[in-house]
Formats: C-alpha cells, sequence, structure tokens
C-alpha cells in the first residue's frame, strides 16, 4: 500500500514561523527527506528516518521521496521558505511528469511555508504594497540573458522586485550585472532593501539607496526587495519603514 507525500515548507528560518500544519505533518512521517541543512533544522522528537542530501540535487531528492512513498513510507520532504517558490515542488512535479504512470496516484500534498519575501517585507512595513514580481538570480537551471530580460521588463513595468538567489561563491558576478542594469535604468535613488537570515540570530536588515549599493552586500542568505518607483521611505528613531503606495496616479502611469 502506498504511503504519501507531503512538500513542506519550513518558513525562513524561525521554528515560530513553522504553521501548524506541518508541524502535524511532521509529526506523522516515517521519513524525512531533504537537503541537510534543512532537515538539522527540525527539533522533532518524531523518530523518522532521516534522509540527508547535498544541495543542487533537487531532482534526486524527488525521486528519492517519491519512491519511498511508493513504498508505503509517510514521507515529509522539507524545503525552507514556500515548497512551490523555486523550491522542492516544482521539482517533484518535474519528476511525477516524467516518472511512472503509478506516482500519479500517489498521495501528494503541497503545504505552504511562510517564504523569505514575505518575510522580509513584514520586518520593513510594506514595500510589496502594491504590484510587485519575484525573479531567481541563480543561472544554474537557465541563462542569464533570460533572467536580464525579465528585469528589463519588470523596471520597464515599473514592479517592486523581490530576488531570490543574488549571490553565491560560484556566482560572484551575476549581482554585479543586477546592479549595473538598475543604474542605467532607474533613478540611483531607488531604495534597496538587503534582507539576511531573516528571523534567525544571523538576522541583518539594511535600506540602502542604489547608488549605495555594492555586489558583495548579499549572498545566498539575502533577499533584496527593489522598491519600485513609487516605494517610500518614513524615517524612525531606529530602522525606517519601506512602503509602496497602495493607490497609483493615473497621470504618472502612463
Amino acid at each position: 500500500m502506498s504511503g504519501w507525500l507531503a512538500i513542506i515548507g519550513l518558513g525562513p528560518g524561525s521554528s515560530a514561523q513553522i504553521t501548524p500544519e506541518v508541524t502535524q505533518l511532521l509529526s506523522e512521517a516515517t521519513d524525512i527527506v531533504g537537503y541537510e541543512s534543512y532537515v538539522h533544522r527540525i527539533t522533532s522528537r518524531n523518530p523518522a528516518v532521516r534522509h540527508l542530501s547535498g544541495n543542487r540535487v533537487e531532482l534526486e531528492r524527488a525521486y528519492q521521496a517519491l519512491n519511498l512513498a511508493t513504498d508505503g513510507k509517510n514521507v515529509a520532504l522539507v524545503t525552507s521558505g514556500d515548497p512551490g517558490i523555486f523550491a522542492m515542488a516544482a521539482a517533484v512535479f518535474e519528476a511525477v511528469d516524467a516518472g511512472p504512470k503509478t506516482w500519479r496516484s500517489l498521495d501528494i500534498r503541497v503545504l505552504p511555508g511562510i517564504t523569505a519575501l514575505l518575510a522580509a517585507s513584514a520586518r520593513t512595513g510594506a514595500p510589496l504594497g502594491n504590484d510587485f514580481c519575484a525573479i531567481n538570480l541563480s543561472d544554474n537551471l537557465k541563462p542569464w540573458a533570460l533572467i536580464e530580460k525579465r528585469l528589463r521588463l519588470a523596471i520597464d513595468g515599473d514592479f517592486v522586485i523581490a530576488c531570490y538567489n543574488p549571490r553565491s561563491n560560484a556566482r560572484p558576478n551575476g549581482f554585479a550585472k543586477v546592479l549595473k542594469l538598475l543604474q542605467r535604468e532607474t533613478d540611483r535613488k531607488r531604495t534597496l532593501i538587503f534582507a539576511r537570515a531573516v528571523s534567525t540570530k544571523h538576522e541583518h536588515i539594511q535600506v540602502i539607496p542604489l547608488e549605495d549599493c555594492r555586489p558583495d552586500m548579499a549572498d545566498m542568505q539575502t533577499l533584496i526587495i527593489i522598491g519600485n518607483s513609487m516605494t517610500r521611505i518614513i524615517e524612525t528613531t531606529g530602522q525606517p519603514w519601506v512602503y509602496t503606495p497602495r493607490s497609483v496616479d493615473p497621470e504618472k502611469s502612463q
């Protein structure tokens, strides 16, 4: 008899931001599959078998989880943030789409989690208060030319832009290209938010005008929000609040 596969999001880092639904499923799982740093975040005393793997083997993890569920295991496949946003849910359904027909009858569930763009927005106010988009800056699975095209279109549409995976040791130059593009095509005073490791003890948030931004301000744990032409800052005695107004002046939208 087949088990089930729950693809779950552990949120941005704090255990307080894991949903009750996820906590319940973790307590029922017989097997937990995931990238080792995410699996280590689980403090549940459930004696589930833990299957740890390295980074950048998403499809292999998906196949492992599907095979375990086919063998009758109740599997929690864990990821950070939300599993449907640049994460494991897409990898699982890619595997199901290309895999044996038996996988299509499995009990597969996707449990949402708080993703980094929501956590970063909440920490800084309401920068996502108007239309926004999310772009993954990693070119591991798509060409840089496509990333740049999407950035240009988002800038042209005056979207607030949330950027995932801006910079890593293997990709040190991509975010520098993004900054140069922004400096050419937008106001240099435009507001950027660098939100690193939000909700953890390593949290660090910077609200900076574009002209003062440097590539080394970002790493793989950083979510960057690029404000649009309307994004505003409210100065306070502490960290400033950032928000994007809900309404748009028709004359300025032409």
